[in-house]
């Protein structure tokens, strides 16, 4: 085996040019594909972070069934209970709570249907970045009673600014009618439509007189450190709150669960990566299929010679396969190496998307985006490459089983 080894090392540099030019071929798919896969779950981490940030949150606890219909009865009726049973759980950066209900705003002659939220300002601005894109007006305060913050297309919609006077018309928890006029202190912008055009935010206190909720909240939403924190929070979470029967039947459901169109979007996006990389690795194992083809071709006199005193097809077919091993590891190694710098480089300076700053900025974006290197991104690509060149080099070598030695040498 160790003369083997020796011979193909020897084969592979008979023709530098051709063996330097297949390996930059190999490596240039190598450093593509960290780069790439590592760019493009960066970019997914950032779509998250952002959307989770605006409204969501990475986790929320509920009553069971709170998800599907919303109904205002389905409530965390001892909120404090919980969040001093979650606090300090190893991963979570921060928490809030909040209370919902579906109601109708006034102003004028003019009515829309809304999604009116009860907030606690002061911890709400650790896990929204609403605080970030108000354009109008200002966010509101700890003690701030009888404001509201309406998104910018309601605000269009119903010719209503800063300072004037909301009217909600809604249903309380007990079945009552639940009124109230508040004065307009701002008027936000997220980018996401569907917020910016049906949902006004009030302070908590106010939202539990108007909706008789007593203290109760309709969700704790929480945040955590990183991305990757999510599931292991979540777990923890959940086996701290089964533990006590009074908070046992809420439930805690990640961004995943609480935002399924995102996670679709996301998954979409990565199948049509997946095909493009697919595509780009073909055309490297197309080179090396052509390389490897042209070297049987041309030494098959060599092969016949070696046949004739004794070699067997099966060993000059090992020795191919480890010519084109050996081709594949060096391109790899240079692809991956090379990869892992540029990506690292470019995750601790960002890239700047020129001309998108002041677009970005209104919704509480940063212009730069930045790679996330792990080890999937490093070594799915340089592996399917391996899988891909192997079997293309396959063929050509398998070739020689077929070659009679008489036929070969002439």
């Amino acid at each position: 085996m160790l003369t083997e080894i020796i011979l193909a090392w020897r084969n592979i540099w008979r023709n530098p040019r051709r063996s330097w030019l297949t390996m930059a071929a190999i490596a240039f798919a190598c450093l593509l594909l960290v780069f790439m896969l590592s760019f493009q779950f960066g970019g997914y981490e950032t779509m998250i972070n952002t959307s989770v940030r605006v409204n969501s949150g990475h986790l929320q606890i509920q009553a069971k069934g709170y998800l599907d219909n919303h109904e205002m009865r389905l409530t965390v009726d001892d909120p404090g209970e919980v969040i001093r049973k979650i606090e300090n759980i190893p991963g979570l950066e921060s928490y809030s709570v909040r209370a919902e209900s579906f109601s109708l705003a006034s102003f004028g002659n003019r009515t829309y249907g809304v999604s009116v939220t009860g907030v606690e300002a002061e911890r709400e601005s650790g896990i929204s970045t609403i605080r970030d894109v108000i354009r109008q007006g200002s966010y509101l305060e700890p003690d701030d009673r009888g404001k509201v913050l309406v998104g910018s297309l309601l605000a269009k919609n119903l010719k209503i600014m800063v300072g004037d006077e909301l009217i909600l018309l809604g249903q309380g928890k007990d079945g009552s009618v639940a009124a109230t006029v508040m004065q307009v202190k701002g008027v936000f912008r997220s980018g996401i439509d569907g917020l910016d055009r049906g949902s006004v935010q009030i302070p908590l206190a106010d939202f539990q007189e108007v909706y008789a909720m007593d203290h109760s909240v309709h969700q704790v939403v929480c945040l955590a450190s990183r991305l990757s924190q999510v599931e292991a929070v979540k777990e923890s979470i959940s086996s701290v709150l089964a533990a006590d029967p009074k908070t046992a039947e809420l439930v805690v459901l990640d961004w995943t669960e609480l935002m399924p169109g995102l996670l679709q979007s996301i998954q979409m996006d990565l199948v049509s990566g997946v095909i493009m990389y697919i595509v780009l690795v073909l055309v490297v194992a197309f080179s090396i299929l052509n390389t490897f083809l042209m070297a049987v071709l041309e030494r098959t006199r060599e092969f016949g010679v070696l046949m004739a005193i004794g070699a067997g097809s099966g060993r000059l077919v090992r020795l191919l396969l480890l010519e084109s091993s050996g081709i594949t590891l060096l391109g790899m190694a240079m692809g991956t190496v090379l990869g892992v710098l540029v990506t690292l480089y470019f995750q601790s300076h960002g890239i700047e998307l020129a001309g998108t700053e002041e677009m970005l900025s209104q919704y509480g974006l940063s212009s730069r985006l930045y790679p996330r290197l792990t080890w999937f991104s490093c070594l799915s690509g340089t592996l399917l490459v391996a899988l891909i060149t192997f079997l293309a080099a396959l063929y050509p070598a398998l070739k020689v089983r077929k070659l009679k030695p008489v036929e070969a040498m002439r």
